[in-house]
């Protein structure tokens, strides 16, 4: 989707100060945050995808101005508010090893397909033009831009359609995924640094060709 969590490329946000020797937690409560959104994930209520859309759809004041485990728990709340998890009977605590077994399970979203890819190792593609209003994992700078792919790499999920309104059976039919190489010039313009690569992990339902048009 279009919103404040999609930063790549855009402007007046200040300069990113990496934290020298930064700890995994940073408090406490984020280790437990974390633990907790696992563990409820692994009741099967929705997927990764849902979970994505859930953090990203929140407020822009209210993005900008957490933390990152904060943004993790105010999704956790919309998640369980839209699952009505909070009102369902008969959910009952699952062991270590349940939970493990659960989230292994959704560990690969590698699917068979007996479509051939569109498109091979060396071709130019164009990243399409998209503004959804829901989930989308191509990221807006790249939207419009020419690259080439330089990888093949399976079909997968399609996370814009996994996505779906939660409590609803999400459409998980696979869209053979590429890795796209642009250069930064073709991004951000000729002024941007001419050594520059970006690789863009792309589903096929994101590119078009662009056979025939000038390089």
């Amino acid at each position: 989707m279009n919103g404040v969590h999609d930063l790549g490329g855009l402007q007046s946000f200040g300069p990113v100060l990496p934290e020298q020797d930064e700890p995994v937690f940073h408090e406490e409560w984020e280790r437990r945050a974390l633990a907790i959104t696992l563990a409820l994930g692994a009741l099967g209520q929705w997927n990764i995808d849902q979970s994505r859309h859930a953090r990203e759809s929140l407020p822009p004041a209210t993005y900008l101005s957490s933390s990152y485990y904060e943004i993790w728990v105010r999704g956790l709340e919309v998640l369980m508010a839209g699952t009505g998890m909070l009102e369902q009977d008969g959910l009952r605590a699952r062991t270590g090893a349940e939970l493990l077994a659960g989230v292994s399970a959704q560990g690969s979203y590698e699917r068979p397909t007996e479509r051939e890819p569109r498109y091979a190792v060396g071709q130019r593609v164009r990243a399409r033009d998209l503004n959804p209003v829901g989930h989308t994992r191509l990221p807006r700078y790249a939207r419009g831009r020419v690259g080439t792919v330089v990888a093949v790499r399976g079909a997968h999920v399609f996370p814009d359609r996994n996505a779906a309104t939660l409590g609803q059976l999400p459409d998980q039919e696979p869209e053979w995924l590429y890795t796209v190489d642009f250069t930064g010039r073709e991004l951000w313009g000729e002024d941007a640094d001419p050594t520059l690569t970006v690789s863009v992990d792309a589903w096929e339902p994101y590119l078009q060709d662009v056979t025939g048009e000038a390089a």
